[in-house]
């Protein structure tokens, strides 16, 4: 389908508006959103400017550079199963509450209520957390440029403007966050070839092959090398997520059942290619490993562009890195908007009324937008004492969003022949993918909640090397289910579909 085929895309978007209907909705949102912009919007969240950039000092002291290119190759293909399962269930329930929606359709109302939850508090958290990081960053940028000190008031007042920043692109439009992705996907693309290729070109200095793919570092404390490289993994767990972006603007997209999938698909395995060329580029300019660690910068690969290319270099690199990190924060937030949207529209939110208002010009939630800033701004609150209570609130992204991801595939397995697949679909292969990828989640789930850094002397856990993340999903839960007992059952309810069509009535469009 191209843009000189508007007769075709206006067949597509009466075809999505009938099958939504069928689904219990009436349409509300604008279809204005391709299949590239679908595909840009999961692309971006997952940003690899984004997560490798703001996770590689992390890397490098939990298995340095073996664990941070093998298991970046690991994560990503495991990733991908659990991106095709979800995929599935997407074609089959395009609609903006994603996964939460289709957990409600084949697990029962609680089961999707849970599952919005997490979904919810994942992408606020995530929100927080990347915006935090960019902030970061520019603060580094700041420094570099003009001396200045990144207090943390004032990284508090640079996260500010940026939510604000990003809330008013949100509010002209899908049709201006479509644009700003599908530009966001080339300056990804371009970006990591001019850092790549900057750091391949200049510096005179290269690790050699054996150290990028062969050296292990370990600076957690932990002995156990096994241990270490699980945690090690988290690099590439933490980034390959957001991908739900897709389904979540799926009644935004034209020709939806199968542009929705094929974007959650297609933006995991490019992002998985574009990432290793990343991490490689960057492990093999590394002209001082101990100094990178323990940069004064405190982003390592700012070091890594200083020592490489010198100031003027690393400070033109590190804007390429912001201007992405913040498409991917934008397109976050499209993503954490409609969630909101979807989620007050069955009701399941306090003041459900107020978050599900569309503008009357743009068909923006626009309350929900404000909603989904305001709410990662108090959640960074804590870090103006603590660094520590900032990390354990913001860890309800992964610790909320991943599980949330098994949830629908999971009970799409459970359903067995019950389930009625949409025209893209995995075919024979539907159970062997979509199994792995309920094991991968409940493995990561696991490892998520490990502690990560061992306290000096090999005393106990302290407050400050405790991992929260366990705590974080017991809370969601807890908060989930109290929500549940004493509003959600009564006034949560997806509508009922009004249709009883056979999978024979689709068109299959195997992967």
């Amino acid at each position: 389908m191209t843009r000189s085929d508007p007769t075709r895309r206006a067949t597509h978007r009466k075809s999505d508006d009938a099958y939504l209907r069928e689904l219990g909705y009436e349409p509300a949102l604008t279809r204005r959103m391709g299949p590239f912009g679908n595909f840009a919007l999961s692309f971006s969240i997952i940003s690899v400017l984004s997560g490798c950039m703001t996770l590689f000092g992390f890397g490098l002291i939990t298995g340095g550079p073996a664990v941070m290119l093998w298991g970046w190759v690991v994560v990503g293909l495991m990733v991908l199963a659990v991106g095709a399962a979800l995929a599935e269930v997407t074609s089959a329930y395009p609609v903006s509450g994603a996964l939460y929606f289709m957990a409600s359709k084949l697990g029962g109302p609680r089961w999707g209520y849970v599952t919005g939850w997490l979904n919810l508090l994942g992408l606020l958290g995530g929100m927080a957390g990347g915006c935090y990081g960019i902030a970061l960053f520019t603060g580094a940028w700041l420094n570099l440029q003009w001396g200045f000190t990144p207090t943390p008031e004032r990284t508090l007042g640079i996260f500010a403007v940026i939510l604000l920043l990003l809330a008013t692109l949100n509010l002209f439009g899908v049709r201006l966050v479509s644009i700003l992705n599908s530009i966001s996907v080339w300056w990804h693309v371009t970006g990591v070839a001019v850092i790549v290729g900057a750091l391949a070109l200049v510096p005179s200095h290269h690790q050699s092959p054996g150290f990028v793919f062969g050296e292990f570092s370990n600076h957690t404390g932990w002995s156990n090398p096994l241990y270490v490289g699980l945690l090690g993994l988290l690099l590439a767990q933490y980034t390959f997520s957001g991908y739900d972006a897709s389904a979540h603007l799926s009644e935004e997209t034209v020709h939806a059942q199968v542009s929705a999938a094929r974007g959650i698909v297609r933006s995991i395995f490019w992002s998985w290619v574009v990432g290793f060329v990343l991490l490689a580029g960057m492990l093999f300019a590394i002209q001082d490993y101990a100094g990178t660690v323990g940069s004064a910068t405190g982003v390592p690969p700012a070091q890594i562009f200083l020592d490489a290319l010198g100031p003027t270099a690393a400070k033109a690199l590190l804007l390429v890195v912001i201007v992405a990190q913040l498409f991917c924060a934008n397109a976050g937030l499209a993503s954490a908007s409609r969630m909101v949207f979807a989620f007050s529209r069955d009701g399941a939110l306090p003041f459900s009324n107020t978050w599900r208002r569309l503008s009357p010009r743009t068909k923006t939630p626009v309350p929900a937008v404000w909603l989904a800033v305001v709410v990662p701004f108090v959640l960074a609150l804590p870090s103006l004492y603590s660094t520590t209570a900032y990390t354990a609130i913001t860890s309800i992204n992964v610790i909320g969003i991943t599980p949330a991801y098994a949830i629908p595939v999971y009970l799409r397995l459970r359903a067995g022949r019950r389930f009625v697949r949409g025209p893209w679909h995995l075919g024979k292969w539907s159970k062997p993918i979509g199994w792995t990828a309920v094991g991968w989640v409940g493995f990561v789930t696991v490892l998520f909640c490990l502690p990560q850094n061992r306290p000096e002397g090999g005393g106990l856990v302290s407050v400050d090397t405790f991992n929260y993340a366990s705590i974080a999903l017991v809370s969601v839960l807890a908060l989930a289910w109290i929500s549940w007992r004493f509003k959600g059952r009564r006034s949560y309810e997806v509508p009922v579909q009004n249709f009883d069509r056979s999978a024979s009535t689709y068109e299959d469009e195997v992967v």
